[in-house]
């Protein structure tokens, strides 16, 4: 098992190295510019995201695309995440972090643009669409439209299933386990003879509440969704807030040290903090920004093939607005919390403290509810990750089979989510991180190979934008969307 372990940590070490951050980040570039900067109608995304578009194909509204994608992408990394890149790339990976999302909407324009264009309707009127289609019908490269389905299931179970559960047993057993120790002598006794059971029970309850979501579909998984995510990224930030609050004096010094050690080294800050020069902080935070907000991971465009949109522009605005809101905001909020609490606070040393360490000392600072509020947000973090990571893998499979592997799936999935917080995932994570690496290169394929596409219907529909509803204008001629198909 040791020799499988390091076998697979030499093989990402080689996937998530300077090659893979490359190429993810250069396309993020080269579709910022192919697109005419499309990070200018970011807000015009955020409106569409809450205007109905009537008389549209479609499964779930484009506000429940929206939050289904970001119910898997806003997870743990955005809390532990941002605490590792600080760590070990110095407070300058918050700037590096920022500036992926920046250019990563572009990225995750793109994506959604094809994977809504060359989406198809099975027999029952269900939308089907992501890269696996947009390599088939826009490339016909069939063979690789089934690489990246078969990655992406096998990674769903992995990174979105057993991976998020397991945080949630961890949370759940270092908060609940310390409060039964202290009590009954009875319920000490048999937590020492079954260690394991509140991690089953953890396993149990999450296992029966998705049963219930899951087995809905994905206009179940969507109502869900439209109310967690908005609920938790809301709690989320104003614990943030009040941090920053009462941070309020070393903001300025925070900005200022974030934006030279993204540059240089600064040598010395404070609570252990130094600058790592500009390779380490970059090769962090991108990395961090990267997994973060998924733009290039071909996952949010699978989701977003499902939206009642008229064309295939104005769902890839609404869905480029998930990499804003995970990277740019919630991503930037969690570093400025953990370099301002580290240069204001002597207690919080980050040379002693790991990346999630950092985060619960920072929400420690909220006298009484600080901790609790971080507990919860790891949580729904986590949970709302199975939910999204659910129908991605789902749809993957379906590609795959067909409808015949659609309840197995959901079946396997439930098992996955009771067994995995009995298990050690330290090499499940490792095997994600893999397939993850993997996924993306077929997904990146078809993006570029597509960004002429990409960027003729972009610039058709920009140019047809209407002021009083710039929503509602159809693609037409050869520049529309391609007849859905039966499948």
């Amino acid at each position: 098992m040791e020799l499988v372990s390091s076998i697979v940590e030499g093989i990402n070490n080689c996937l998530w190295g300077i090659p893979m951050i490359g190429l993810l980040f250069g396309t993020h570039l080269f579709l910022t510019f192919r697109t005419g900067f499309i990070q200018r109608r970011t807000f015009t995304g955020i409106r569409l995201s809450v205007t109905r578009d009537p008389d549209s194909h479609g499964d779930i509204s484009q506000f429940a695309a929206l939050t289904t994608a970001l119910a898997s992408t806003i997870g743990t990394g955005n809390i532990i995440g941002v605490g590792t890149a600080i760590a070990l790339g110095g407070p300058g990976a918050v700037l590096w972090c920022w500036l992926t999302g920046v250019f990563g909407i572009a990225t995750k324009y793109g994506e959604s643009l094809i994977a809504v264009k060359y989406r198809v309707r099975t027999k029952d009127g269900t939308m089907l669409g992501g890269a696996m289609y947009a390599l088939e019908r826009g490339l016909g490269m069939r063979w690789l439209g089934i690489t990246f389905a078969v990655l992406g299931t096998l990674t769903s179970f992995g990174i979105g299933c057993g991976v998020q559960v397991n945080a949630i047993s961890s949370i759940v057993n270092s908060n609940v386990a310390p409060v039964i120790m202290a009590g009954s002598e009875g319920l000490k006794s048999f937590l020492a003879t079954y260690p394991w059971s509140i991690s089953l029970a953890v396993g149990l309850v999450t296992g029966g509440i998705t049963c219930l979501v899951i087995f809905g579909g994905v206009k179940s998984i969507a109502r869900v969704c439209e109310k967690l995510v908005p609920f938790m990224a809301f709690f989320y930030v104003m614990g943030c807030l009040v941090i920053l609050f009462i941070n309020r004096a070393f903001l300025g010094q925070t900005l200022s040290v974030i934006f030279k050690s993204a540059f240089t080294e600064v040598r010395s800050i404070a609570g252990g903090l130094a600058g790592t020069g500009i390779m380490m902080s970059a090769r962090y935070g991108i990395a961090r920004g990267l997994f973060s907000n998924e733009s290039g991971m071909g996952s949010a465009p699978i989701v977003a093939a499902a939206a009642q949109t008229r064309n295939p522009v104005r769902q890839a605005l609404v869905s480029a607005t998930g990499t804003f809101w995970d990277t740019v905001v919630v991503c930037l909020m969690t570093g400025l919390v953990l370099v301002s609490s580290i240069i204001g606070h002597d207690t919080i040393n980050v040379t002693n403290l790991s990346g999630g360490e950092l985060t619960n000392a920072a929400f420690s600072l909220i006298p009484y509810i600080g901790q609790p509020i971080l507990i919860v947000g790891i949580i729904t973090f986590a949970y709302s990750t199975i939910l999204g990571w659910s129908y991605y893998g789902e749809r993957c499979l379906e590609y795959l089979m067909g409808k015949r592997g659609v309840i197995p799936y959901r079946v396997a999935w439930i098992a996955v989510l009771v067994a995995a917080p009995v298990m050690q995932l330290e090499l499940v994570w490792s095997i994600a991180d893999t397939l993850n690496a993997l996924m993306a290169i077929p997904n990146l394929i078809a993006v570029l190979l597509l960004s002429g596409v990409i960027a003729k219907e972009t610039k058709y529909y920009l140019a047809n934008l209407d002021e009083r509803d710039n929503a509602l204008i159809p693609l037409i001629g050869d520049q529309g969307v391609l007849p859905l198909l039966k499948k």
